[in-house]
């Protein structure tokens, strides 16, 4: 089994060609978020080679990431379509304002503006959670089931991550995720409320997979 252990902040044109070779023949790793805060897993590559991940702990992985073994082969991560929740608003203010609550309980978010946004023109993302959900209508805004790549803000304090390229495509794949992600968030919901994610960042490899 491949094992990658480098995440490569720079590309040379060559390297962006065998990526690009490598997207037409789907090989490359197709991940949801919960497996992309692992610093260590097994996957399986969209053409069903199975690989191992072993990385330094230095964050989360992010889509387009390119990884290298000691081989010198590549392999590039694609944030996975995920089942989310999306969040509009009348105005910027509200939208502000549900972002406030979601950050004190320390929701991981996506702010978003590229996608068909409501009336003020923003939209945020989070894993489902139906608590929370219920909690940002009760403040007035529109939620709504989605599915989208995945990809939340990280710590104002942490230091940017090396992020290369290999080449310009569409995340909109038509992978289905077969992912269950479960909900361990009990929510006796407060003010006061901790939001507690059972992610375990183990040193164990993660079996995952990008298939069923």
């Amino acid at each position: 089994m491949k094992i990658f252990n480098t995440r490569l902040s720079t590309l040379s044109d060559i390297q962006k060609a065998q990526l690009a070779e490598q997207y037409q023949a789907d090989d490359y790793l197709l991940l949801d978020f919960d497996t992309r805060q692992h610093s260590r897993f097994r996957a399986i590559t969209v053409s069903g080679e199975v690989v191992g991940v072993d990385l330094p702990r230095t964050g989360v992985l992010k889509g387009d990431d390119v990884l290298i073994n000691e081989s010198g082969e590549l392999m590039q991560v694609i944030a996975k379509p995920q089942a989310v929740t999306k969040v509009t608003a009348a105005n910027d203010f509200l939208l502000m304002k549900g972002a406030y609550h979601l950050g004190n309980r320390h929701v991981p978010l996506m702010f978003d503006h590229s996608f068909d946004q409501g009336d003020a023109g923003y939209a945020l993302y989070f894993e489902n959670d139906h608590v929370l959900a219920q909690m940002l209508e009760n403040l007035g805004l529109h939620i709504e089931s989605t599915s989208v790549p995945f990809e939340p803000e990280t710590g104002a304090y942490q230091t940017g991550q090396g992020h290369a390229h290999g080449h310009s495509h569409s995340h909109a794949h038509s992978h289905s995720d077969s992912h269950s992600h479960k909900e361990s968030h009990d929510h006796s919901h407060d003010e006061s409320h901790s939001h507690g994610h059972s992610h375990s960042h183990h040193d164990a490899l993660v079996g995952r997979s990008n298939d069923g």
